[in-house]
């Protein structure tokens, strides 16, 4: 069957990337049972609870309904209302596991479970369907040809069998796989000479985790290097640029009304408290941290200057060559240059971010 027919070759990748998604949910995770703050899977419900309880104005903020020292949001805006909208999938079917101050430790079998199941339907229903488009766009403008063809179904299954996204948002409770399929999405539709519609997921992939910021250095270059060569460049720079204005002004118009507001979210998407690095990642700070002691011999303020200028010594390479030459293939270099710069160099890189969809 699958030999004579496309559509059940990627139906049954599909289905087995289902089957071993469902597999991991099945193991435990890191965090259960311990007090007092019960791993990620506490974060994710957590945050669910605040969104569904308060207004959307205090969801950022600090106040006695909502301590931040207990997993206060650190996500952009858009984040947050995905996590009001499957706090709203747990009121309806297990009302106590959403419940203000009282559901903190809520570990019973229905709340795991629905938790669960809202990584496996993000999954299916953003990076799923994001992770095929990619292919074919990629197969279509970037390897043509017939030979090339006949690897789009194991390139779909790379894809979508990739260990570290499956381990940590199926085993761990994360939902990279919403940001990450913003950001397939994003390439497929500039691969298909949709530079509009790219611009505008890659921005929503921004507003759901910041991370997604790895790939912004290509993005703009590989866009602007192509505006440069139209025959009115301003025009198609300002199109652009109101594609990414609008849709920031969207997602953040609950916390325009006041600078204050706004900052208070800002303020939360960086948290550069927590030092240049984490001892479990495995970054050029942490890794060479065993010679040079850097957060005992240089201040927070100097180390986010020296990643900073670290992180941009790494991408400004191929953003030169992007902006000279901006090819499709061209752009998926740069993807991987720009997140490698950023996973090794850039302040507390995460682990659990990191992972390029493309290659």
């Amino acid at each position: 069957l699958t030999r004579n027919s496309e559509v059940a070759q990627y139906l049954c990748i599909g289905l087995f990337a289902l089957l071993i998604r469902l597999i991991v949910a099945l193991h435990p995770y890191s965090g259960a049972h311990t007090p007092p703050l019960f791993g990620d899977f506490e974060a994710q419900r957590h945050w669910m609870e605040i969104a569904v309880n308060l207004p959307v104005r205090d969801w950022y903020r600090n106040t006695t309904a909502n301590d931040l020292s207990y997993w206060g949001l650190d996500y952009p805006p858009l984040s947050a209302y995905q996590s009001y909208i499957h706090g709203s999938m747990l009121k309806f079917f297990d009302p106590d596991s959403v419940s203000l101050f009282t559901s903190r430790g809520y570990e019973t079998y229905l709340g795991k479970l629905l938790m669960r199941w809202t990584v496996i339907i993000s999954d299916l229903l953003i990076f799923f369907p994001a992770a095929f488009l990619f292919v074919f766009a990629y197969h279509r403008s970037v390897k043509p040809g017939g030979e090339e063809k006949r690897h789009t179904a194991l390139h779909s299954a790379m894809v979508l069998l990739n260990p570290c996204l499956i381990l940590i948002d199926h085993g761990h409770f994360q939902y990279n796989c919403i940001s990450l399929g913003l950001t397939a999405a994003a390439v497929a539709a500039i691969f298909s000479g949709k530079d509009l519609s790219g611009s505008m997921l890659f921005c929503l992939a921004l507003n759901h985790k910041q991370t997604s910021a790895y790939y912004a250095p290509a993005f703009f270059s590989y866009l602007l290097g192509k505006c440069l060569r139209r025959r009115n460049p301003i025009l198609e720079v300002s199109k652009l640029g109101l594609v990414v204005l609008g849709t920031f002004a969207v997602v953040w118009w609950p916390y325009l009304y006041s600078m204050d507001a706004s900052l208070e979210v800002l303020s939360r998407l960086a948290p550069f408290e927590r030092g240049i690095y984490e001892d479990y990642v495995a970054n050029f700070w942490c890794s060479t941290s065993v010679i040079v002691k850097w957060k005992r011999l240089f201040s927070t303020r100097s180390l986010k200057l020296l990643s900073l200028a670290a992180t941009l010594s790494a991408c400004v390479p191929s953003m030169i060559q992007l902006l000279r030459s901006p090819t499709r293939l061209g752009f998926l270099y740069g993807l991987m240059n720009s997140s490698l710069a950023f996973y090794l160099f850039s302040f507390q890189g995460n682990v659990s971010t990191f992972y390029v969809p493309f290659i």
